[in-house]
């Protein structure tokens, strides 16, 4: 709170909101306070111990008080007590009507700066070495003369200040941003990127300086890097690192878009701040952050594109939903919608109408008010395709690995398995992409890695987005192609080039290396295990074999997706999917299943000469297929949702089949790959190897 115009909601709301602990409860607590509502009846209503509502109630009076004094009225002593309350200069600049630049220069004026303290590892039984440090707004004390000798005033008092914590070095220093809390969309998959920049950067005798606020990563371990900040990723708390620890470069591209939405801001800030800084001035490495608004602005990356020659799909961007429906109208419904900035698909939607987008609108823009919503054509049966680059300052581009998802486009990529090397695109696709790669990492100048994604629809490529950092399939490329990405990017970062590094062309593995989505729906009874656009996983596996049957069934397995051998298959298409799924429901009786169909899926099936047996609707009578799936008579479920969104019977489906733990799929790609790994499975036993044997063969 106190950082944007907020509504309130009605006492009925609030009330209901207090009584369901919930992950915004707390908010609603602040709500109830900002209404009148007292400590006693709070805790009624949520049991939350009054020693904390008191607490709480102590910050909102605080607020009001910044509400009604100007800036430059705060005194140091009363600014100081704001700072250690926890008020950002973001919430102070709000509250009062200036900048976050005006707090922060204000705050300085007045000698207020955070010390560094060490988190003491050894339970004050022994000195602690381990540099883990956190940020404290503590009270000044006096420094008193130990020799009987005076002060320079006469009054014989000492002098006040703080103490930091911070052990001076000489050495070269570099900053790595992490990617704060995981949570999904912002998962481990950056943290391998921060700890492999780390491990290259200290192996090249540079002092590593990791900026993390999830002690539950790797990134946060002891030996990962020489001194690890718990500090929130937010610019103003980066900057006073900066300043603390003064180091030369500071890396922002391998942290996921958490520290990436911070690259312009820290690039003004440190601009300004160069007279105040001793030399070398800290820089932000690799890729240029005016590079990196120009791949996130759409108005600017639609220019290169142009230029390029470069097609992407139908598109526009809108403020509002008379915005929105204009672009809607210009470009065909269905279209996907987003708010710009995000990560792991957060707020994005396939719509179909009029009506979805209004109620869209008014949920996203509630999500991201400072960025537009950007609305692009959806491309039905194209398939995805991910691809991982690096460059250099010279500009030479080597192209990390081309992955073709399974399920197609419309499917989050984070959610989505795929494929290294490809295994359906034509040969003209793959060149424009190569092509279309390498013009578009030299036109932003990317120094560092980069990951685009393009989207495959028959012949005509189509480029969705461009992302000038690590993305989440880099520990995926790496282990696939045997060349570790992210310690290759960071050297290239701090000044070595590719060729100096002996990594100047693509590896094209000789095995086949699927990667496939850890998805958490076991641990939320009734939620509906469609995917979409928004990511839902919380991790991945990786299955390789020379065979993509055997490596889709090793990822299956060990992402506990237990594929059947024999049995029955439960079969529910949408209208768009009835005629794809012919071929796949053919592979499957040809293995040995049998195959149990609802009426319109059924029809379509036994037109094309398939046996399949009928089964009824939920609402059709008894037995229906939930009561097929309770009797164990289903062991694998396809099933694509109906219309526009899935209806009541098509998610009662899938819930019960979690409960069962009968596997379902609810694309026709997933179907495919599930009916080629049957038959791998099916054919001969799998075998293992290490993943160093499958790399050396390409070596």
């Amino acid at each position: 709170g106190c950082d944007r115009p907020e509504k309130l909601p009605s006492l009925e709301q609030i009330r209901s909101g207090l009584r369901t602990p919930n992950p915004e409860r707390i908010f609603t607590v602040r709500h109830a306070m900002q209404m009148g509502m007292g400590s006693d009846e709070i805790y009624e209503l949520t049991a939350i111990d009054p020693w904390f509502l008191d607490k709480l109630q102590e910050l909102l009076e605080t607020e009001k008080l910044l509400k009604r004094t100007p800036l430059q009225s705060l005194t140091a002593e009363l600014l100081q007590r704001v700072k250690q309350q926890g008020f950002s200069d973001r919430q102070i600049a709000y509250a009062t009507k200036t900048k976050e630049d005006d707090v922060r220069a204000y705050r300085k004026q007045l000698g207020i700066v955070p010390v560094y303290k060490t988190v003491d590892t050894c339970a004050a039984e022994f000195e602690a070495f381990t540099p883990y440090y956190y940020s404290t707004y503590e009270t000044s004390f006096e420094y008193l003369p130990t020799n009987g000798s005076k002060e320079p005033n006469g009054n014989g008092h000492g002098t006040r200040t703080t103490e930091t914590e911070v052990l001076p070095s000489d050495r070269r220093k570099v900053m790595i941003l992490g990617g704060g809390p995981n949570r999904i969309g912002q998962g481990i998959e950056f943290d391998y990127c921060c700890c492999h920049a780390s491990y290259a950067l200290r192996a090249d005798d540079f002092e590593t300086i990791m900026v993390n606020s999830n002690p539950e990563t790797v990134s946060t371990d002891y030996d990962t890097s020489d001194r690890l900040y718990f500090e929130p990723l937010t610019k103003e708390d980066v900057l006073n690192i900066i300043e603390a620890e003064h180091p030369e470069g500071i890396i922002v591209q391998f942290g996921g878009q958490t520290p990436l939405k911070l690259a312009v801001p820290l690039q003004e800030a440190l601009e300004r701040m160069k007279d105040e800084m001793q030399s070398p001035h800290p820089s932000i490495w690799g890729t240029s952050p005016d590079s990196i608004d120009a791949a996130e602005n759409r108005e600017r990356f639609e220019q290169i594109l142009r230029e390029l020659g470069i097609q992407q799909p139908a598109n526009g961007i809108a403020r509002s939903y008379e915005e929105a429906l204009q672009v809607a109208k210009r470009i065909d419904y269905p279209v996907v919608v987003r708010p710009s900035y995000v990560l792991g698909g957060r707020a994005m939607e396939i719509v179909y109408s009029d009506a979805d987008l209004d109620r869209y609108m008014t949920y996203a823009v509630q999500v991201e008010p400072d960025h537009p919503i950007l609305i692009d054509k959806f491309l039905e049966n194209a398939v995805e395709v991910d691809v991982d680059a690096i460059a250099d300052q010279t500009g030479q581009v080597v192209i990390g690995g081309i992955m073709e998802h399974i399920e197609q486009a419309g499917i989050h990529s984070g959610d989505s398995a795929c494929s290294i090397p490809t295994i359906s695109l034509p040969v003209a696709a793959l060149e424009t992409i190569r092509t279309w790669t390498i013009e578009l990492a030299k036109a932003l100048k990317v120094i560092g890695l980069m990951n685009i994604q393009f989207a495959v629809q028959g012949d005509q490529v189509y480029i969705l987005e461009a992302n000038p950092r690590a993305s989440r399939t880099v520990p995926f490329v790496s282990k696939a192609i045997g060349i570790p990405l992210a310690k290759m990017a960071v050297r290239v970062m701090a000044g070595q080039t590719l060729e100096s590094l002996n990594y100047t062309k693509e590896v094209i593995p000789t095995h086949i290396a699927v990667k496939e989505a850890v998805l958490p729906f076991e641990k939320f009874p009734g939620t509906d295990t469609l995917l979409g656009p928004e990511m839902r996983s919380t991790g991945e596996v990786m299955g390789i074999d020379s065979d993509f049957g055997k490596a889709y069934a090793k990822a299956e397995l060990a992402a506990s997706q237990r594929l059947p051998m024999s049995g029955t298959v439960f079969v529910s298409m949408n209208d768009r999917d009835k005629q794809a799924a012919v071929p796949v429901v053919k592979d499957l009786i040809d293995l040995g299943l049998q195959v149990v169909a609802t009426e319109g899926t059924r029809r379509i099936l036994q037109e094309n000469g398939l046996e399949v047996e009928l089964v009824l609707k939920v609402h059709e009578g008894r037995p229906h297929i939930l009561d097929w799936i309770k009797n164990q008579k289903i062991q694998l479920i396809l099933n694509t949702p109906v219309g526009e969104t899935a209806q009541v019977d098509d998610r009662s489906i899938r819930r019960t089949a979690l409960s069962y733990k009968i596997p379902t799929i609810t694309t026709i790609a997933g179907a495919k790959a599930t009916a080629a790994a049957i038959r791998a499975l099916q054919s001969q036993p799998l075998d293992v190897k290490t993943i160093q044997e499958y790399v050396a063969s390409i070596k």
